[in-house]
């Protein structure tokens, strides 16, 4: 393979439709691949055959679940059901029943999936699907690892590629993986920075290293991920998708590369990241919370989806010859924000390998994947607005041909994840208003147990049990392993760290109910959210800003207020959503700075391995990463 340093006359260079012109490359040779756009219209059967990799038990399973929802949403129905039904009920009481019952399918759906993968997790069958292989061969193939770029901060992200090329080279395999930065920087001073920080990275790097930037970022990821396949996808049987705050371990990745050679008919393989270098108070919880939670979650999807899983859009390999053959999206008619370029383009690429023939699969069974997350609670309020937007065009797709059951369950799933807040506020209007046509009860205030115990309250008790139920399961997990029991510095700090990370997440959450219920309604009204560059690296919010951001927060919170003032009674049970609604800005701030994180880190909360001072041999993955990471630094 030759190198290629070019710099390409723009101005005389023909025009592409399809592809950006890049300003400033440094690529090898072409190989160019065939990426035909696919059309949702088509008429396509869907995959007669089942793949290889494809659980024998796939029905049972999905079975299984659904049973375990309906029994969940109707042991939670059976309360208010009945409450109600003594008096009769009336048009309004009809109205909150049926928001409750939407809500609480989907959050048992949700809780019975994490109950599936805790008892996966502790009965050790993670690996049941996909046996991985501990100590893997080398690669017999040329992998190609995508790092896109999109006004990053260009020495942090080549920084995560330098702990990726450092553990690769340790393991020796340096030859298999060539690492491309594909940038679509539309700013000139991050391109310039891009430029330095590739010239030394590539001075030392152990893998052949390419920067290409296209000075038009059409269709956005998806195509600047199409561009580099349809240029060079020829040479990659695989290629590795991350994101600019992505961090893999080598020995992750190996035994990625390995599953796909072993199974030809894996299209897609996708790991499940945690989250690392929380700095904030915020990042912090969502770094804990997804530590000590996640792999729950992950492992009961990964159980019941089988080998059609979706895709994440980064810290996954690809088959290049499959995802050229069949993913290259199509462009919705209309304008934004539900016509245009498919903005959560991962979820229907998932869907488009599927319907090719092609095995998709999520595993919780690999350690070493890494991300980070948004700093503040006002920039992952940003991004949500984003998926949010994404997963309300995925409704529109529904209807696409050929496309299987499961991966439109998995589109509903995704849209639900936000719905779910209109609906959780809905909910509690018309609790409200159901309240506000009875006088002052304050013998029902004094004990909750009252015979005129309210179904709002019982609903709001039950719905919270749900949620906390899979936090539980995978502190449960954890304390139960002594290795990691000891990587998350001892069963007391796991304790105090649950107990913060529930209350703060207590708070957080009727802001973001709010906040994505503006959400959808301002995409309905046809406001285009857009695509933003992400700050990872905040350290504070100003006042101002926090105000300005939360006013339609602590609006709702007032709107509470007014209600409870004829019926001060029932301030108690609306306090966990009016409180934090009203001190919306101050959470905010709060939250925001990065003293309050290392506060509560020094005091022994919201610890995860990485940086416990601790043995975390039950993580051997993640805590060579650190020591990469370190040296690195150094």
């Amino acid at each position: 393979m030759t190198f290629q340093a070019t710099w390409i006359d723009t101005a005389n260079a023909p025009l592409d439709v399809e592809s950006a012109r890049p300003a400033w490359t440094w690529l090898p040779e072409e190989a160019p691949l065939a990426m035909p756009r696919q059309s949702l219209d088509r008429h396509a059967a869907v995959p007669a055959s089942v793949p290889a990799t494809s659980p024998v038990s796939i029905v049972r399973r999905r079975l299984v679940l659904t049973a375990l929802t309906v029994i969940v949403t109707g042991l939670a129905a059976i309360a208010p059901v009945a409450l109600y039904a003594r008096h009769g009920f009336d048009v309004l009481e009809v109205v909150s029943l049926g928001l409750f019952m939407v809500l609480i399918t989907a959050i048992a759906c949700w809780f019975s999936s994490a109950a599936i993968g805790f008892w996966i997790l502790v009965t050790g069958r993670e690996q049941d699907d996909l046996k991985f292989t501990p100590h893997p061969p080398e690669p017999t193939r040329r992998t190609a690892l995508l790092m896109p770029l999109y006004n990053e901060d260009a020495r942090a992200a080549f920084a995560r590629l330098a702990v990726i090329d450092g553990s690769l080279a340790r393991l020796g395999v340096s030859e298999a993986f060539d690492i491309f930065v594909l940038s679509d920087s539309t700013r000139v001073e991050a391109a310039d920075l891009e430029h330095q920080a590739y010239l030394g990275f590539r001075a030392h790097a152990h893998s052949r290293v390419f920067y290409r930037r296209r000075e038009k970022n059409i269709e956005r990821k998806c195509g600047n991920i199409a561009e580099w396949t349809r240029r060079f996808g020829g040479a990659y049987p695989f290629m590795l998708v991350l994101d600019a705050d992505s961090t893999m371990a080598g020995e992750t990745i190996l035994r990625m590369v390995d599953a796909m050679e072993r199974n030809p008919g894996i299209g897609l393989l996708q790991t499940t990241p945690t989250i690392i270098k929380g700095q904030t108070l915020f990042a912090r919880v969502s770094q804990f919370s997804v530590r000590l939670y996640g792999r729950v979650a992950a492992a009961g999807l990964a159980w019941w989806a089988g080998s059609e899983a979706s895709y994440w859009g980064h810290n996954a390999i690809l088959r290049t010859e499959a995802f050229a053959s069949c993913a290259h999206l199509p462009v919705l008619p209309g304008r934004e924000p539900f016509g245009g370029a498919i903005l959560s383009h991962d979820t229907v690429e998932a869907a488009l390998l599927r319907r090719g023939g092609w095995a998709v699969h999520v595993t919780a069974a690999l350690d070493g994947s890494c991300e980070e997350t948004p700093s503040t609670m006002l920039d992952f309020i940003r991004r949500d607005h984003r998926w949010c937007q994404g997963n309300m065009q995925h409704l529109g797709l529904l209807k696409t041909r050929s496309l299987t059951l499961m991966n439109r369950t998995q589109m509903v799933m995704g849209f639900m994840a936000y719905f779910s807040s209109p609906l959780w506020l809905a909910s509690l209007i018309a609790g409200m208003v159901i309240q506000l046509q009875y006088p002052v009860d304050w013998a029902s205030f004094s004990y909750m147990l009252h015979p005129e115990f309210s179904p709002f309250m019982l609903a709001t008790l039950l719905s919270g049990v749900l949620l906390i139920g899979p936090k539980i399961m995978g502190a449960l997990l954890v304390l139960s392993r002594r290795g990691e029991r000891r990587a998350f510095g001892g069963a007391p700090t796991i304790i105090k760290g649950m107990a913060l990370e529930i209350l703060l997440s207590a708070l957080i959450a009727p802001i973001m109910m709010v906040a994505s219920t503006r959400a959808i309604i301002q995409i309905a009204l046809g406001h285009d959210a857009g695509w933003q560059t992400q700050d990872r690296d905040t350290d504070g919010v100003s006042w101002s800003a926090a105000f300005r951001s939360m006013r339609w927060q602590m609006a709702t919170g007032l709107l509470f207020c007014a209600g409870l003032c004829f019926r001060p009674d029932m301030a108690t049970w609306f306090a966990p959503v009016v409180l934090p609604l009203l001190f919306a800005a101050p959470l905010v701030v709060l939250t925001s700075r990065r003293r309050l994180g290392e506060a509560a880190a020094r005091a022994g909360y919201l610890a995860i391995p990485d940086e416990a001072g601790v043995s975390v041999s039950a993580i051997p993955s993640a805590s060579h990463l650190v020591q990469i990471r370190s040296a690195a630094v150094a």
